[in-house]
């Protein structure tokens, strides 16, 4: 579970409703059903039209693996120099045939390492295993992102559509001047849908889209840093070869030792 995200979208929420209420007491004058349907409606609407319905279903389930799917970790990507080092140790003793099983246990919870090792127990070379994993890792990474750009389109839809609001609020209440009682509700629908629209967009779509560039981001580094372990394996590099060649990858604070692991 994402507790900044959690506890960032709380916060916003909160400091805008608390915002109102030490200024009016009169707290529903800011909920109107009719801007909600505008501002979403408008905006989902021109999203199915402008992306295929398979990619807006598969952007909006990324909202809830911002949210509780698991991140990748600075001790995580320790632990994979810690992993690669063990596996050619293993190489040194057993061979490359000895990896095998280890990619029986990966394919079902990390297909990409397991696919990297398959090819390292295969018999491919360093540079071929290099080649065709970073380009594993180019297209996954331009797959994954495309949810982030819709959500990102979204966000930059929220406020149009809000100002479409507010230019119906402002035609119904110039349509109507000759009725005073009826100037106040037109324009809190005008200028609510705005806010609607700024909030639905900084708030949620624009910080989810970020959140999920960034996790791919993230994801993408990890994967270049296991796929250049995996290469070393495969040309029989030495364990102390392999530490300091994926130790470059990482901030100096988390540099694996070889010397303080359990062979």
């Amino acid at each position: 579970m994402s507790v900044g995200t959690i506890l960032g979208f709380i916060i916003g929420i909160g400091l805008f409703v608390g915002a109102v209420l030490s200024e009016t007491s009169d707290f529903y004058v800011f909920l109107s059903l009719s801007s909600v349907i505008m501002v979403l409606g408008g905006t989902f609407a021109a999203t199915f039209i402008s992306y295929e319905v398979r990619y807006v279903v598969l952007a909006l389930k990324g909202v809830y693996r911002v949210l509780f799917a698991p991140t990748i970790s600075r001790n995580l990507l320790k632990s994979e120099v810690g992993r690669v080092i063990r596996w050619g140790y293993t190489v040194q003793k057993s061979g490359l045939p000895a990896l095998e099983a280890e990619a029986g246990k990966l394919k079902k919870t990390d297909r990409f390492l397991a696919f990297g090792v398959d090819m390292v127990v295969s018999g491919y070379s360093g540079e071929e295993v290099r080649d065709i994993l970073n380009t594993t890792i180019e297209t996954s990474f331009g797959r994954n992102t495309v949810q982030a750009k819709i959500l990102g389109k979204m966000g930059s839809l929220c406020p149009a559509f809000g100002m479409v609001g507010t230019l119906v609020g402002l035609v119904i209440m110039l349509g109507n001047l000759s009725s005073p009682e009826s100037l106040g509700p037109a324009l809190s629908i005008a200028l609510i849908t705005t806010l609607y629209g700024v909030l639905f967009a900084q708030l949620l779509f624009n910080p989810i889209s970020a959140k999920i560039q960034q996790r791919e981001e993230i994801v993408r580094f990890r994967n270049y840093l296991v796929a250049e372990g995996l290469s070393l394996l495969a040309e029989r590099r030495s364990p102390r070869y392999i530490q300091d060649k994926m130790n470059s990858f990482l901030d100096p604070a988390i540099h694996f030792n070889i010397d303080k692991m359990k062979k």
